[in-house]
Order: structure tokens, then C-alpha cells, then sequence
């Protein structure tokens, strides 16, 4: 896997997914019997994956099966929530308890780890000892949105790494600076991005959208900026992402970057009265067609950071979407290659909610 490289896969079996896309990447090439290898999960909050704030212990587990093959038999399950929550509890709600008894694995507090202190950056942070002398760190992180930092993702998820002190000192300095300083100390050999569902709003949750798509890479900077172009937020304005390159822990997305998709035939189908309430409250603007769940996801991405009300009227009229578009003429505004036909349309299989943002803005 070259450091430019983003695989994305697209299903609804996430077991099945993560081992396919481990499998189709060169990552068991770094990978030994007997390494010490951690995973850390994002379980901030005690909640189901299902509500979109928290990893979903299928892909954990394609991870683990993966590495069984390779003789990797005892991974660590790490994680520390947020302060205010037991990772206890997390664990037991999130499914991972479950996940460990079936295959024998460790689940790990990171809040009741020995901290070292660590110099970088002009900064002094302390960091969980257990996480730090990894062999082979993997990182799990859920794509969504952040009520403070916009997005969070494969570098603020390392935020659980560190004590609960911390996590408010982090607060108190600014958040941005020290999650990427913390990247710079603690640096995952591997990143694979749950975007089964994530709520695009809101770290918590409650809001989530649909998309079945699992991604990964080793840049934690260019995962991360281009999970924020799905999502329709500029990478420029998301200050940890700049810091991070600067601190040389990766190359924010751009034309150079090469983006792979495997099982592109099962994307799933949107349906919209299946999906959760932000995407209801838009449905009445959107001509849909046996449109793709990344596709549809884009658009609802946009949408909800459009400077436009639900309630009102969005002055391109219903936007046309979807298979069912295909190699018809249109008025009006269509999203995704399967709307060429149309007036305009926003190019890409899917389009980047980033993109689909422009549009909507002219």
C-alpha cells in the first residue's frame, strides 16, 4: 500500500468487507506471529454503532480474523471514552465484550494505563504508556462530524490514548494543536475509516446516514481530508489538518492522490424512508432514482451544510439523483455521473459532498 493510496470498499457485511480490503492491500507484508498488536477502536460515548458515534465490532473483527491468518492470535482491543463515561460501559454496549469472548482477545482501558510524558511541537503531553509500545498500531476510527473541530476522525480518535486529565488540558490549549502534536508521538501503522453510518452532525450521534462504505490507508492526513471533502467540509478550515501536515504526519488530499474502490457493484441502494431524520427532512427537494447510498450520502452531506433550510425552497428546484437518470435529458441540477444528462450536473461516482456543496452555492 503506497503512503498515497486510499482503498475503499462498499457492502453490507462490514466482517466481510475489512477482511477483503486487508486482504487486497500489502499491509499483511508488515505484519508477523508473535508482534504486539493494538487496536483501538472509537468508542467515545456507550452507544450501538448503529446511531453513528461509535465503531461497529464487525469490522474489529474482520481486522482480528485477518490477523489470525497471518498468526496474529491475541490483538489488544484499546479504547479510553470520554470523560464522563466508563470504557467499561463502552465496551459492553458497543458490542466489544461480546467480540472478545468469541475470539479470546484483551480489551484494554487506556484510563488505567501508566502515562509518559512526551516532548514535541513545544508541547509537553502525556500519552498511555500501553498504546506507545505497540509493535503494530491499528486505528478505527468513525467518519463523522464534531460539534468543536468539524470533523473527527483518524487523528483526533487518538484522543483515547490519552488520560482524562489530558483530555481536558487538550481543551483548555485548544484542541488543535496537541491532536496533531499527539499524531506526531503516536503514529498508527494503519487506519481503517468505519463509514458505515456516521452522523455527519454530531460526535454523539443520533443523526446517522447510511453510506456502507469502509475505508483505508496509512496517511492519517490525506484519510482525513478527504473524509472531510465527503462530507462537504473544506480541509483547509480544519485547523489539526494543517497542523499536522505541517508537523510532516502526512499530505492532505489532492490530484496526486490515488483512490481505489473495490465491490463498487454493491454499493446499496438508498432508501430514503429508511434513513435516519436528516435525511427525511430534505427528502422533499430530491427527485431520487435507484440512487447509491454514497452517492445520496454526498448530496445529504451538502445539503445539511448548505446555507438553506429544510422547510424552504432551494431555488434549483427537486435535484435529480440516481441510476434511473441515466441517459435521459433533464432540467435542473443533477447529482453524480448518472445525471449527465441533466441541465448541470456535479461530476463523480460518488461525488464529494465538497463538490456538491460548490454547486448548490452558485
Amino acid at each position: 500500500m503506497d503512503m498515497s493510496d486510499i482503498t475503499i470498499i462498499y457492502g453490507t457485511n462490514a466482517t466481510e468487507m475489512t477482511y477483503a480490503l486487508l486482504r487486497d492491500t500489502a499491509v499483511g507484508k508488515r505484519l508477523r506471529p508473535g508482534m504486539n498488536v493494538i487496536i483501538k477502536p472509537n468508542l467515545v460515548v456507550a452507544k450501538p454503532a448503529s446511531e453513528g458515534a461509535t465503531t461497529h465490532p464487525e469490522i474489529v473483527e474482520g481486522i482480528v480474523l485477518f490477523l489470525k491468518d497471518l498468526g496474529i492470535t491475541s490483538p489488544v482491543l484499546a479504547e479510553g471514552s470520554w470523560l464522563g463515561e466508563t470504557t467499561g460501559r463502552a465496551f459492553d454496549r458497543c458490542g466489544f465484550t461480546i467480540l472478545a469472548k468469541k475470539h479470546g482477545l484483551k480489551l484494554f482501558d487506556t484510563k488505567q494505563d501508566k502515562v509518559i510524558k512526551k516532548n514535541v511541537h513545544g508541547l509537553t503531553l502525556g500519552v498511555c504508556e500501553t498504546i506507545a509500545n505497540a509493535d503494530f498500531l491499528i486505528n478505527v476510527p468513525v467518519l463523522k462530524g464534531h460539534c468543536q473541530t468539524t470533523l473527527t476522525c483518524c487523528l483526533k480518535n487518538m484522543k483515547g490514548c490519552i488520560p482524562d486529565s489530558e483530555k481536558r488540558r487538550y481543551h483548555n490549549i485548544g484542541l488543535h494543536k496537541p491532536i496533531a502534536a499527539l499524531n506526531a508521538i503516536l503514529q498508527p501503522d494503519l487506519h481503517v475509516i468505519d463509514g458505515i453510518c456516521g452522523d455527519p452532525t454530531f460526535e454523539e450521534g443520533g443523526k446517522p446516514v447510511v453510506v456502507n462504505r469502509i475505508m483505508v490507508g496509512t496517511d492519517p492526513v490525506l484519510l482525513d481530508s478527504y473524509g472531510a471533502m465527503l462530507l462537504g467540509y473544506e480541509p483547509t478550515c480544519i485547523d489539526y489538518l494543517s497542523y499536522a501536515a505541517e508537523y510532516g504526519i502526512g499530505k492532505k488530499f489532492d490530484e496526486a492522490a490515488t483512490i481505489r474502490e473495490l465491490q463498487v457493484e454493491n454499493r446499496p441502494k438508498t432508501n430514503p424512508r429508511e434513513q435516519s431524520d436528516i435525511v427525511r427532512r430534505w427528502a422533499k427537494h430530491i427527485d431520487e432514482q435507484n440512487a447509491c447510498s454514497a452517492c445520496y450520502a454526498a448530496l445529504i452531506f451538502a445539503l445539511n451544510n448548505a446555507d438553506v433550510s429544510p422547510t424552504g425552497t432551494l431555488t434549483q428546484g427537486k435535484l435529480k439523483i440516481g441510476q434511473g437518470f441515466r441517459g435521459k435529458k433533464c432540467d435542473g441540477l443533477g447529482i453524480g455521473n448518472c445525471t449527465a444528462g441533466c441541465e448541470r450536473f456535479v461530476p463523480g461516482c460518488p461525488p464529494t459532498a465538497r463538490d456538491v456543496l460548490a454547486i448548490l452555492g452558485e
